[in-house]
């Protein structure tokens, strides 16, 4: 009896412990905020950084490579540089820092399934249109919450984002299509005397042969005061979802409002550029 007990309570402390676990994978431009923290020389040459950070208690473990992107993969020229990294975590509300000696690496949770990458004043870091600073959990949770709430948005110009994502946006690729990532540049058209949402303009793999497509979209407050983008169809209803996360920073969500987790090579994030 005794020792069933003693099994019972180490399974119990072991499930505890590997329930605070959490791993997150994906991959992000080579700015100078990851560049620093993780000591890679501003000199090399690199497109993007694949990561894998897992945080437990107050300690990560922390596994990155980095290199030259190889045209038309998802992965390196060669077959990349590796970084293995760990030390101590801090975690105040939804926010983290990674601690590499006197360096931090500072991430906000967007919510269980996601983190971004921040700068040293804690604001998103802005991706490109290769790559963001997302990452997904390995094991997510489709959850519709968001933990940081956007400023209003007020419109006062015209927007553009770009991005990579991987394939299984709703309704746009057919199921068992051949795919294995999308591009995006969605021009999203204001009505600047009025403040108001006008038209929108997508390019990219799911428009490829029709050039672009056209259409009107409209701004949703929902739930907790969180700002949508919603892309219309020809008959008025949404068929795209855009949260904001910030000014430069947008996710898909599916129509329940659930944010799209990515994977190990691209994230459901687009990136504002230049606008039109």
């Amino acid at each position: 009896m005794k020792t069933t007990t003693c099994f019972l309570c180490f399974f119990f402390i072991i499930s505890c412990t590997s329930g605070r676990e959490k791993s997150y994978i994906g991959s992000t431009p080579a700015g100078n905020v990851v560049r620093s923290f993780l000591g890679i020389p501003y000199a090399d040459s690199v497109d993007f950084i694949r990561w894998k950070i897992t945080l437990a208690n107050d300690g990560y473990t922390l596994q990155c490579n980095y290199e030259l992107s190889k045209p038309n993969t998802t992965g390196f020229i060669n077959d990349g540089k590796k970084i293995e990294l760990n030390g101590l975590l801090r975690k105040e509300k939804n926010y983290y820092q990674l601690r590499n000696g006197n360096k931090v690496l500072r991430m906000v949770e967007l919510n269980t399934d996601l983190v971004h990458l921040l700068d040293a004043g804690n604001s998103l870091l802005r991706g490109n249109a290769g790559w963001s600073y997302t990452l997904s959990s390995i094991q997510p949770s489709a959850s519709d919450q968001i933990h940081i709430t956007p400023k209003q948005t007020v419109l006062k110009d015209s927007m553009a984002f770009e991005g990579r994502t991987p394939c299984f946006v709703p309704g746009i690729i057919a199921p068992g299509a051949l795919c294995y990532k999308l591009k995006w540049y969605i021009v999203l058209y204001a009505d600047v005397a009025m403040h108001t949402a006008a038209a929108y303009k997508i390019f990219g793999t799911p428009y490829r042969k029709e050039g672009s497509r056209k259409g009107n979209w409209k701004l949703i407050t929902g739930k907790d005061g969180r700002i949508i983008y919603q892309l219309n169809d020809e008959k008025g209803n949404g068929f795209l979802f855009l949260l904001k996360v910030d000014e430069h920073i947008l996710v898909f969500t599916d129509a329940q409002g659930r944010l799209l987790t990515g994977d190990a090579d691209f994230s459901y994030t687009l990136n504002r550029t230049t606008s039109p």
